[in-house]
């Protein structure tokens, strides 16, 4: 049986009128037979999400205060969505009950266990209430247990990742799948102790590509309050051209240059699939949204996006006869690992090397004790270090198929005044990457796009 998992993130679970929409949307379709859900996101009249309101409830509880306005405001928000969708009180209260043992519970005494606990409550409660709502409507439905489904991860409470038994463990959801639709709430799993242990944030969609790996299904769908993936920034640049279909290999491209679409993790458990990712509105179910897949059609897009970050720096060094010095470019990089300090980016020539690395990682400290060290240790003719800078990338399978692409991209950044500090193509080809002041990056990111795609 072909099985399709849907994931629903904050705001396509955020108001009543939401809920029957995604009801509207497993009719349609049989195959949507597993459901993920985050916790709901803003509304109009709720202008913070859930998953605030619960962080704001940690802060309280650890610091000894009362809790009370912020959980009332949690319950308020699933008697407001639910209550008019005609789900008894008796049902929503006893489930909002939950929330009530868990800030009580004793794990308080461990910040980081509690934080999750809590905040976890937020996807939980949504997925139990969506469960008991369908059933309610005459669907044959029933909520998933993290815990007792195998959903289990490593305890980095905050920033768990799924075990490598995670799929096999989950893999019997397919079978019941099969008979009834299975609501999961995303975001968390728990440790082989039984611990409550969160996703990085917007984890959710982690939790959809796991559980996709584990029943094998044909497609997961994404479903938010976006058409689906688009070539650039539109706050940028003004309608952006839609992307119709892209790679696994493309979209970790543009995840990591900042398109948030997509939680960055989520594509690794469908890639050794091959199980294609669908992003879809849930309010525009007329557009058939973006497919990422592992092979694309090559008569498609040559380039599919372009994309801009900012908050980097570099140090370079320069030293005559570098490329004979044995161990260099290892023991360069061994100053940044031995500090915990993680690098992009490290172009080179005969005589000089540079390590491109997040700003945000470093402190006035560091980075001069990153310099002593590299000058006792590598003896440089010249170190400079460079802050502000920003990363703009062109992307595409298509890059290695085209001659002169990144001549292109370089003359459309002279066009519009933009100084290339570092240039950097990658051994596949699929992406261009330049290294520029962090004042000119959306000039740059709407200077490539007008290139590529006008």
């Amino acid at each position: 049986m072909d099985l399709i998992v849907c994931k629903f993130g904050g705001t396509s679970v955020a108001t009543t009128e939401r809920i029957r929409q995604i009801e509207n949307i497993l009719a349609r379709n049989q195959a949507r037979r597993c459901v993920v859900v985050s916790a709901p996101g803003k509304a109009p009249g709720a202008p913070v999400k859930v998953t605030d309101l619960l962080i704001a409830v940690t802060r309280k509880v650890l610091a000894t205060q009362s809790p009370e306005p912020e959980l009332g405001q949690v319950k308020d928000r699933y008697r407001a969505i639910f209550a008019p969708l005609g789900l008894s009180s008796e049902t929503i209260e006893h489930t909002l009950s939950d929330l009530d043992q868990r800030v009580n519970s004793p794990t308080k005494q461990d910040p980081k266990k509690f934080r999750d606990l809590i905040v976890a409550a937020g996807e939980d409660l949504n997925a139990r209430l969506f469960a008991a709502y369908l059933t309610s409507r005459g669907t044959s439905a029933v909520y998933a247990s993290p815990a007792e489904s195998g959903m289990i991860v490593t305890p980095d409470f905050g920033d768990a990742q799924p075990l490598p038994e995670t799929a096999t463990r989950l893999a019997s959801l397919r079978s019941k799948c099969s008979e009834m639709v299975v609501v999961f709430p995303g975001f968390f799993g728990v440790t082989t102790t039984g611990e409550v242990a969160t996703f990085s944030r917007g984890g959710s969609d982690l939790t959809g590509s796991i559980l996709a790996e584990a029943i094998d299904a044909t497609e997961y769908e994404n479903w938010t309050d976006v058409d689906g993936i688009f070539s650039c920034n539109p706050t940028i640049v003004d309608k952006p051209v839609q992307i119709p279909a892209l790679t696994y290999r493309e979209m970790r491209e543009l995840s990591y240059m900042g398109f948030n679409v997509l939680h960055e993790e989520a594509v690794r458990p469908t890639m050794r699939k091959n199980i294609p990712i669908r992003l879809r509105n849930t309010n525009n179910l007329d557009n058939a949204g973006t497919l990422i897949v592992a092979q694309r059609l090559p008569t498609e897009l040559d380039v599919v996006g372009i994309a801009g970050r900012g908050g980097f720096c570099s140090f370079t060094l320069d030293k005559f006869l570098m490329n004979r010095e044995k161990g260099f470019g290892r023991r360069l990089l061994s100053i940044f690992e031995d500090r915990g300090f993680s690098y992009e980016h490290c172009p080179s020539g005969v005589d000089n090397i540079s390590v491109i690395l997040e700003q945000s990682q470093l402190s006035p400290e560091s980075v001069n004790a990153i310099v002593r060290t590299i000058q006792d240790e590598l003896r440089p003719d010249n170190i400079k270090t460079e802050f502000n800078i920003a990363l703009v990338a062109v992307v595409g399978e298509g890059l290695m198929h085209r001659v002169g692409m990144l001549a292109r991209s370089a003359a459309a950044l002279s066009k519009a005044s933009v100084n290339i500090k570092m240039a950097n193509q990658g051994s596949s080809e699929m992406s261009i990457i330049f290294g520029i002041d962090a004042e000119d990056e959306k000039k740059a990111v709407a200077a490539l796009y007008g290139e590529f795609f006008k």
